[in-house]
């Protein structure tokens, strides 16, 4: 991208927002934003009123006065789709609204994926009910459901029993109009691409469970050529589906690497991704020697885009400018890397009585001090807010930081140092475990929602997040 060309960036938010802001800073890059934040109060209350046509018809009828040339966004709730559909409009390079669509109708993704490469697919089928709805009979369990169209991993988990599943999808008014906002904008467009015959995106997909160690193909396509740009280790809190940390570099062998971008290539040239990033999540079982597909993201993961920048000197951010104007990311150049490892730490609690006390403004500022490559996002919830992520997610999550190290044992000394200025327990197993067990017996003895305190704050001139979800 050049001084002279204008980007739109559609709902930039939290890692987005400090990239570009740091790009254009370096490059002298001028952006415009549009969209709102999904997280915070009172943005996220456009969630009302938002119509995805009507959103994107209001920017064709700016783009030319405004000077756009090229439209990009990382958010998958919206951002992607409506990205995809204002470069198509008017005519700019971007992903195809086809492709978007396939990737995030997660029941039609995975019948395409067993076209295409039916050894990294798990068994799967429709949830043949409603929200609410009787649960049919003769499943066999455990399975894995999960919305046919969501983000953040909401409403994803394992149930064991008839009478789980329909516990798990049981909603009470306030959620049901907040999932059906969620998901209709994406409904409407998939009726009319996809076709009719495609489930509707208001229903769940049920899966094989899988048990194995999750990681990340981040890449992109240029003219219909696809390129690696690294994988991501997900390390989970023992015996749980949630996130304890991402890493870089990944411990998963070169030829396991090679197999997941073969599988990614298959399936994006099948449902026509020629142009844009992508993000694969996928298991790779070491003893049966199995990968499987989790899910396709069509749009960059932003929260792994400053892990590559630390570690590799890859700028993920510039690369998607490049693409939003047409030119081979392969251009962009390299950055001298800053570290020889980094994670993102996501803190978390599992017990709905456990008293989460978010940073004051000195810790805040001892934690910049000490740390000033490091990146802190507290996220304060109202007491709803919270009981509604336990239901939806099993866990609360109140806290992300980003610290890079020389190595591994370099990174973990630099994460306990950090946790211990915050006040917060270090995102490692041997901490973990006992954090996990005492939350799973107090959230089955049914416990009070968890207290919090709300603290907005901000370090080294880097926003901090006070994300306050949509409240009841």
């Amino acid at each position: 991208m050049t001084p002279a060309e204008r980007t739109l960036v559609l709902f930039n938010h939290d890692w987005d927002a400090i990239a570009h802001k740091r790009l254009a800073a370096e490059q002298g890059l001028t952006f415009d934003e549009a969209g709102f934040d999904l997280f915070s109060f009172p943005s996220n209350a456009h969630l009302a009123w938002f119509d995805l046509k009507r959103f994107v018809d209001r920017l064709a009828r700016q783009a030319k006065a405004k000077g756009w040339t090229g439209v990009t966004s990382n958010q998958e709730q919206f951002g992607a789709l409506a990205a995809a559909l204002l470069a198509e409009r008017m005519g700019w390079p971007g992903t195809s609204v086809a492709a978007i669509l396939a990737c995030q109708h997660k029941l039609y993704a995975r019948q395409v994926l067993q076209r295409v490469a039916p050894e990294a697919n798990v068994r799967f089928q429709l949830l043949e009910a409603e929200y609410g709805a009787p649960i049919p009979k003769g499943l066999t369990y455990p399975l894995f459901v999960k919305p046919i169209k969501a983000a953040f991993s909401v409403l994803a988990r394992q149930v064991d029993s008839d009478e789980e599943l329909h516990r798990h999808t049981r909603f009470g008014r306030w959620e049901l109009w907040v999932i059906r906002r969620l998901v209709e904008p994406f409904e409407r467009i998939a009726r009319e691409r996809l076709g009719g015959d495609v489930p509707s995106a208001h229903r769940m997909l049920l899966e094989e469970p899988a048990r194995a160690d999750q990681f990340n193909l981040d890449g992109y396509v240029f003219k219909g050529e696809i390129h690696a740009v690294g994988v991501v280790d997900a390390i989970m809190f023992p015996d749980t589906q949630a996130f304890m940390r991402h890493e870089v570099p990944s411990r998963l062998p070169a030829s396991v690497q090679v197999r997941a971008l073969d599988v990614a290539r298959r399936f994006l040239a099948e449902v026509g991704f020629t142009h844009g990033l992508f993000n694969m999540e996928f298991f790779y079982d070491a003893a049966s020697d199995r990968l499987t597909v989790i899910e396709f993201n069509p749009r960059m993961a932003s929260q792994y885009a400053d892990l590559y920048l630390r570690v590799l000197g890859v700028d993920m951010h510039a690369m998607a400018l490049a693409l939003a104007h047409g030119r081979d990311p392969a251009s962009v150049p390299r950055k001298a890397p800053s570290a020889g490892a980094a994670a993102s730490f996501v803190y978390r609690v599992f017990d709905p009585a456990d008293w989460v006390a978010l940073p004051t403004g000195a810790q805040v500022n001892a934690f910049a001090a000490a740390f000033p490559d490091g990146l802190l996002f507290p996220y304060p919830k109202s007491a709803g807010s919270i009981q509604r992520d336990f239901k939806w997610l099993g866990s609360y999550r109140y806290g992300i930081t980003h610290l890079g190290g020389r190595d591994a044992a370099d990174l973990r000394a630099r994460c306990d140092r950090a946790c211990a200025l915050l006040g917060w327990p270090v995102p490692y197993a041997d901490f973990a475990d006992q954090a996990v067990q005492v939350g799973r017996k107090n959230a089955q003895a049914g416990t009070c929602p968890t207290a919090h305190i709300s603290v907005a704050v901000s370090a080294a001139g880097l926003p901090i997040s006070t994300a306050a979800e949509m409240n009841p």
